[in-house]
């Protein structure tokens, strides 16, 4: 029985969010210049979204560029820009046929004004598409995204729209940028480094982590389906115990 045989479509997580790790590390490795590390990165991005919608997983969100990646030598973010532009002219026939729908969370009016009118235009022509929602983080921090929450929660308590005792987990999701998106099941991050790196915070509250040796570049369909059957050999208790579940 090969991997993908040996998953059950009826747990698959909901949501599966991925940290795109180890890019400059793979070139670094094969004496090549960083970038040649983000252009084959978006080979993998190709398999494992086109493995995901195949597999049924309804919400796929990836971290593409966060908050701090602003810091990174001039050349390379100009670089990670235009390769941008360049996958999403490129990728747009490969979502329309599988039927996935793109979405984008962040400030992303912090793009440069190609890469924005770009993303915006994918988005509006896949708005349709139904099989599954993958969603880039692009220009994301959390914490940003929890200020900005929280700045809009205090405003409407200042005019009276809403009072405090109100303010609830549901309320606050409406204000975030995955207001649309259902809570993380499933994160995954590769290249062997082990913390979360300021991403989707209050939306991963109980979602199962899943840490691989594996540099992005080199990460495939296999090794995606390999961390699904780990995620389904869980017991997930939400806070409860084992005796309860069962």
């Amino acid at each position: 029985m090969n991997l993908k045989e040996q998953i059950d479509i009826e747990k698959l997580p909901n949501h599966l969010a991925i940290i795109m790790d180890g890019n400059g590390r793979w070139a670094k490795q094969k004496g090549l210049l960083r970038v040649i590390g983000h252009e084959n990165g978006t080979k993998s991005v190709r398999e494992v979204v086109e493995a995901s919608a195949e597999i049924g997983i309804k919400h796929l969100t990836l971290y593409a560029f966060s908050t701090e990646n602003w810091n990174r030598p001039q050349l390379e973010v100009q670089t990670l820009m235009n390769l941008l532009v360049r996958s999403l002219k490129k990728e747009i026939k490969t979502l329309q046929d599988n039927n996935i729908k793109l979405s984008a969370i962040g400030s992303l009016n912090d793009l440069p004004k190609k890469a924005h009118a770009e993303l915006k235009e994918v988005i509006e022509k896949t708005k349709d598409n139904t099989r599954m929602t993958l969603t880039l983080a692009l220009s994301y921090g959390s914490r940003e995204e929890l200020i900005s929450a929280v700045k809009k929660l205090a405003l409407k308590v200042k005019n009276n729209i809403i009072s405090a005792e109100k303010i609830d987990e549901s309320i606050i999701n409406k204000h975030l940028y995955t207001q649309n998106l259902p809570d993380v099941d499933l994160l995954i991050r590769t290249s062997g480094e082990q913390r979360i790196s300021n991403f989707l915070l209050w939306q991963i509250a109980y979602a199962e982590l899943y840490f691989t040796d594996i540099l992005w570049p080199d990460f495939k369909k296999q090794d995606l389906y390999e961390a699904l059957i780990n995620y389904q050999n869980r017991e997930r208790r939400f806070g409860k115990t084992s005796e309860q579940l069962s």
